[in-house]
């Protein structure tokens, strides 16, 4: 019996079995395949060329090799890519003179625009040093694609600030409310860059603290929320500024309003021109995290559709759907495809890097 024992037990070593669970051999001798593994065909691939085959499969009690690798997948924690070293953090003065640059270049020649009437060969004129200094941030810098999509991206974020200067051309009533929130929204353009390095700046630090990539994905879910309630709040405030100014040097004509400047100042916008105004700045930060994140073609496809949708005619129909709310319609739906597809494309790990 002892002997048949001995015989046994030398059998299994000849076999390369362990005492134990073989299956956590396995794993152990090759983790790194299986963390870094996006699915179970790569690590049966890896135990294929480190020389495993259908004998190591079936010491671990699987039919092949690839039932093994599901079992390794699905024991095996995810672990995101290491990617290159983060280097140093970039610092928020670094961050808040990249803001302050894009700023400038975008409200300039939005002012410029304003200040010589905002016709059409004005905004036409406007649309090229604006496409430039847009396409030449330092989030579209990083395109390592064909510089048309630069190009492109540039081409639609002067769009989106410029179309609605020209719906307004035709409504002389909205003009001057119109090219206030315009002014605020092309400033914003400092606070949209600003947001989207802070976003890539806190996924790569992530990147390098999280073990595994659930807990990456777990950690960057309340980033981008973050994000866009930071734009969007800088917005409100030029927002409220810009009409504050307006205010107090263009009172609105009629009979005295009641309320102090800034309630006065939330009045002169109507509810669709509020909502218009939260819809490009929710393009605005969109597209630069987009672009920042290495998703320069969804990025410029979403400037301009948004652009498009912005500049949407008023539906002809009677009711709660006609005249001015058409524009935040239109540009709403633009956003709301373009925050689909940006939540999940901006928490993997490739975005980071």
């Amino acid at each position: 019996m002892a002997g048949g024992g001995g015989a046994g037990a030398g059998a299994a070593a000849r076999a390369g079995e362990l005492p134990g669970d073989p299956v956590r051999e396995v794993m152990a001798e090759h983790r790194v395949l299986c963390e870094r593994a996006v699915d179970p065909l790569e690590i049966a691939a890896g135990l294929e060329e480190a020389g495993l085959g259908p004998a190591a499969a079936a010491r671990c009690r699987h039919a092949d090799l690839f039932s093994l690798a599901e079992e390794l997948y699905a024991r095996v924690p995810r672990r995101p890519p290491a990617g290159e070293p983060a280097g140093p953090a970039e610092s928020w003065q670094r961050r808040c003179g990249a803001a302050v640059r894009t700023a400038a270049s975008a409200g300039l020649p939005c002012g410029a625009a304003v200040a010589l009437g905002g016709g059409r060969p004005v905004l036409l004129a406007a649309a090229v040093p604006l496409a430039l200094g847009a396409s030449g941030s330092a989030g579209w810098r990083r395109v390592r694609r064909p510089r048309w999509v630069a190009v492109a991206g540039g081409a639609g974020v002067a769009a989106l600030l410029l179309a609605p200067l020209a719906v307004a051309a035709g409504r002389p009533g909205e003009r001057r409310v119109t090219a206030a929130l315009v002014l605020a929204a092309a400033l914003s353009a400092g606070s949209a860059q600003w947001a989207a390095r802070w976003f890539r700046q806190v996924g790569r630090g992530h990147l390098g603290a999280a073990a595994t990539l659930a807990e990456f994905r777990s950690r960057m879910r309340p980033v981008l929320p973050v994000a866009l309630a930071l734009h969007l709040a800088v917005l409100a405030v030029l927002s409220f500024a810009a009409l504050a100014v307006l205010t107090a040097l263009a009172p609105r004509p009629g009979p005295g309003h009641g309320g102090g400047l800034l309630h006065q100042a939330a009045e002169r916008a109507a509810p669709a021109q509020w909502a218009a105004q939260g819809v490009l700045g929710l393009l605005l930060v969109l597209s630069a995290l987009l672009a920042r994140c290495g998703r320069a073609g969804a990025a410029a496809l979403g400037a301009l559709a948004g652009a498009a949708g912005t500049a949407a005619p008023p539906v002809p129909f009677a009711g709660p759907f006609a005249g001015p709310p058409a524009g935040p319609l239109a540009g709403g739906a633009v956003a709301l495809a373009l925050l689909a597809y940006a939540w999940p494309v901006l928490g993997r790990p490739e975005a980071h890097r």
